[in-house]
């Protein structure tokens, strides 16, 4: 549904985008994951044909977003970082308007299932500029999906929103996943790693790491990291005893425990060792490496 070959954006001497390339699949939710500046919102504006790349080329349901522009849009449903709202139109007026700059023929029935879908009914005849930040979103969201399209691109469509809002857009957008391919950026790790099928780390603008969560995790930290805590030893004999169990690469005092990395799992073998030598097991658990750390250790590479 989204294809990028090496879409690159340069304002004068600054390269805002440099050279992105990615696909994204029919049903499948796609995360752009980076710092403020990292040119996510330019990617995005690119691909809805807001503006033109520099060099490169993308395609939205097989239409290219420079030769094929009108179609392209077409095929494209979009919410910005800030919703185009108009504040005298009322709920139901507005979708109806974006309904029918989209050419949607039968624009009743369209705009009806928008609202229904986004829990909006009820307010269909409130003014827009009564509507809470939470409320304008998922009007925002009514709007980018009035026309139906395959493709959905959200920047940043959880800014400025209560927690409670966040949980309903996010479930919003979980809900997009299953009849439309989404893109949507954020810097929130906990969101991307909670909604994404997939994710695409960018920073400076490049993608320095895609693909999911869990895999990006597993590739950052190979092997197996546990936290162990024991009594019956002092520290110093029990960090010797960890470190001295085969297979284990590192051994780092944490807290009451001690963090054991391992080439392999080891949770055997330490068991065996610590009982061996007459000392108590209290815990044993894995560490997992959270999509903010996977984050943090590209971006600092990078």
């Amino acid at each position: 549904m989204i294809e990028a070959k090496g879409l690159t954006k340069r304002y004068g001497d600054r390269l805002a985008v440099d050279g992105i390339s990615f696909t994204a699949k029919q049903g499948e939710i796609v995360g752009l994951l980076g710092p403020n500046g990292a040119g996510k919102t330019t990617t995005m504006r690119m691909l809805t044909g807001f503006m033109p790349p520099t060099t490169g080329s993308a395609q939205i349901a097989g239409h290219d977003i420079v030769e094929d522009s009108l179609e392209a849009r077409r095929n494209v449903g979009y919410l910005p970082e800030r919703v185009p709202l108009y504040p005298d139109m009322t709920v139901r007026g507005y979708v109806t308007f974006w309904a029918k700059l989209r050419g949607v023929k039968a624009s009743k029935p369209a705009v009806d299932a928008a609202l229904a879908r986004f829990h909006l009914t009820d307010r269909q005849n409130q003014l827009v500029r009564h509507l809470s930040k939470g409320l304008k979103q998922r009007l925002g969201l009514a709007q980018a999906l009035v026309h139906n399209p395959p493709v959905i691109i959200l920047d940043e469509p959880t800014i400025g929103i209560d927690p409670q809002q966040v949980i309903e857009v996010r479930d919003a957008v979980r809900a997009l996943g299953q009849d439309h391919t989404v893109l949507f950026s954020t810097h929130i790790l906990s969101e991307a790693e909670q909604v994404c099928d997939r994710v695409l780390i960018i920073n400076h603008g490049k993608i320095v790491a895609q693909g999911k969560p869990a895999d990006l995790r597993r590739q950052l930290q190979p092997g197996s990291t546990l936290y162990v805590v024991t009594r019956g030893a002092d520290k110093k004999k029990m960090r010797d005893l960890l470190a001295s169990v085969p297979g284990v690469t590192h051994v780092e005092g944490s807290g009451d425990g001690f963090t054991v990395k391992a080439n392999t799992d080891v949770r055997g073998e330490l068991s065996t060792h610590i009982s061996a030598a007459g000392v108590t097991l209290l815990e044993m658990r894995p560490v997992t490496t959270s999509l903010e750390d996977v984050f943090l250790e590209l971006v600092k590479e990078g």
